[in-house]
């Protein structure tokens, strides 16, 4: 019997909790050695396989591998990457199948969004039609949340925590010294089209008037005149403004209010600079003092606040990834599902890739008030549940420990290099 090898990768922008479900992913190889041989990693994603830069697991310990449950980043490395059509370039295909084949590997294990859920049915479709087929399953991670088919994606629960606690803190500083400083503060947060996340920072209030007093979302056209009276309005009021804004915010045209003309690896444009561009509106239309600033990478990063419950989700999705393809299913995304009821259950799930790849889920209309810049209950009840619970890392001298592992290659087989 000829037992395959296996290959993880992560895609993507990382999250706090993307290592927990590389650690399921190793975990249930592990134990099952008599029908998966070796777990191969790619170093840097999808590159990695290109390259023939396989990281070979085995190197690392139990130990190591249990403290990935605990450590943010993406423990092989990531990357941005889009593999070209088939129809225009076999090339890149051809390249994955012989590095598969020359280290006999059959299941294909791919964790990240909406583009990695593409390449993942690309391989499983193309290996298919090369007469070497592959395995694939999709496991979920992005801390947009626009992945369609499950309730939520893995990463995140954890960015939401770290969002709706920052707003929460920075609305306090800005409280206690607007009567002769400050009266608005900015946080802009990631979101390209989808405004989960800045939906995310209206779990700071705990009644009804209490910041933040307007979120923006990509969903909602941004008109300037109207927001700025809701801030006038606002500063009359309660003295002071806080304002949560995605960074995909647009007119009504479509245009985003900031953004470059440099688009990334996937195709997307550079977005960023929402906060100060806001800044500057308020600023000549009010003359308020201001102060603004970016989540950026810390949202993502900031393990030390992870959501219990974000954790282990992403753990069980990547158990759950090895479990189905030993059952023979490929083609497939591990999702999460909620029970309905008052009280939060879940369980795992799985979509077809196709039904997946390259499809956004946004914010629904009725999660957002009927003015556009707030949060309704139901956008609320949907929220909690995803931010309950701390998993806190251990700390040593007052910092965090995460683990690095040995990430050692794995000897190249094939005689030519990839080159892009």
């Amino acid at each position: 019997m000829n037992v395959k090898n296996a290959f993880y990768a992560q895609s993507g922008g990382v999250t706090a909790v993307i290592n927990a479900s590389a650690a399921g992913v190793i975990e249930v190889c592990r134990q099952n050695k008599s029908k998966i041989g070796k777990l191969y990693a790619g170093l840097n994603g999808i590159v990695g396989a290109l390259r023939e830069e396989l990281i070979d697991t085995s190197f690392e310990s139990d130990d190591a591998i249990s403290q990935l449950l605990h450590t943010p980043g993406g423990a092989f490395g990531s990357c941005r990457y889009k593999l070209k059509k088939y129809e225009d370039d076999v090339t890149e295909y051809e390249r994955l199948i012989k590095v598969f084949r020359a280290h006999n590997i059959g299941y294909f294990f791919y964790n990240g969004g909406g583009d990695s859920a593409d390449t993942c049915l690309k391989v499983s479709q193309i290996s298919e039609k090369m007469g070497y087929p592959i395995r694939a399953i999709h496991i979920p991670k992005t801390i947009d949340n626009d992945l369609p088919f499950t309730d939520y994606c893995p990463g995140f629960g954890s960015v939401a925590k770290y969002v709706a606690t920052s707003v929460r803190e920075a609305s306090l500083d800005i409280e206690s010294m607007c009567a002769s400083s400050t009266k608005v503060f900015i946080l802009e947060v990631m979101g390209r089209h989808a405004g989960w996340i800045a939906a995310s920072g209206g779990l700071a209030a705990s009644k009804k008037g209490e910041a933040p007093h307007i979120i923006l979302f990509p969903e909602i056209p941004f008109y300037r005149e109207a927001f700025i009276e809701r801030i006038e309005t606002t500063v009359r009021q309660k003295g002071y403004c806080v304002i949560v804004a995605s960074e995909g915010i647009r007119y009504s045209d479509g245009a985003h209010i900031s953004g470059s003309m440099q688009r990334d690896a996937f195709g997307h444009q550079q977005l960023g600079g929402v906060a100060p561009t806001l800044a500057s509106m308020i600023k000549q239309s009010t003359g308020y003092k201001y102060h603004w600033a970016l989540s950026d990478y810390l949202q993502r990063s900031a393990r030390h606040l992870a959501s219990k419950i974000d954790v282990d989700h992403a753990y069980a999705a990547g158990r759950r990834a090895v479990e189905m393809a030993l059952e023979g299913k490929t083609s497939l995304m591990v999702t999460i599902e909620r029970e309905k009821g008052e009280k939060y259950k879940w369980f795992l799930g799985e979509a077809s890739l196709e039904n997946v790849a390259n499809m956004e889920k946004k914010m629904p209309r009725n999660f957002i008030t009927k003015d556009g810049f707030g949060i309704t209950k139901k956008a609320k009840d949907y929220l909690k549940p995803l931010i309950i619970g701390e998993d806190f890392p251990p700390f040593k001298s007052g910092l965090p420990q995460y683990v690095k592992l040995k990430n050692i290659l794995t000897a190249k087989k094939l005689k030519s290099d990839f080159h892009f």
